[in-house]
């Protein structure tokens, strides 16, 4: 009996009887850069799929800050105090494109941020021996900025 009912089911049309699932949100942000976004009313906990693609901060009155860390899509899943799926989003994470040129050296790969002289910066992507010489540069300029590297 068991049998025949599976094969009755087989020959139903189950997508066609069942409703279709809500599309998540998508919150479209840019590598390196913040978006504010709202929480649902209540929400108390906030879950990122991929925290190297993306990072929350929640902040006060319902509002959290995403920021782009690499390219990428994750999902954001709010919760809430007790346990209980309030939205999920999906978050897609993609290269700021207006101002950065990149430059292709055979299989080598440079970028300058041209806003809007052209200036020497990395991006995922960026050869390794060019990301590390800009990057330790960055990083060392900084350093002597703040007074940390005495």
């Amino acid at each position: 009996m068991a049998a025949s009912g599976a094969i009755l089911l087989g020959n139903v049309p189950a997508a066609r009887s069942a409703p279709e699932p809500a599309r998540p949100e998508t919150v479209a942000v840019t590598v390196d850069h913040a978006k504010l976004v709202r929480l649902p009313e209540k929400a108390q906990t906030v879950i990122v799929g991929n925290p190297a693609i993306a990072d929350v901060s929640v902040q006060r009155n319902g509002v959290m800050v995403v920021t782009g860390k690499s390219f990428g899509v994750t999902n954001l899943i709010a919760l809430d105090a007790g346990g209980s799926l309030l939205a999920e989003s999906l978050v897609r994470v993609s290269a700021a494109a207006d101002s950065i040129l990149t430059v292709q050296r055979g299989m080598e790969r440079e970028s300058y941020s041209c806003t809007p002289t052209c200036q020497p910066t990395v991006q995922l992507g960026d050869a390794t021996k060019y990301f590390g010489d800009v990057g330790g540069q960055t990083t060392r300029r900084n350093a002597l900025a703040s007074g940390s590297d005495k």
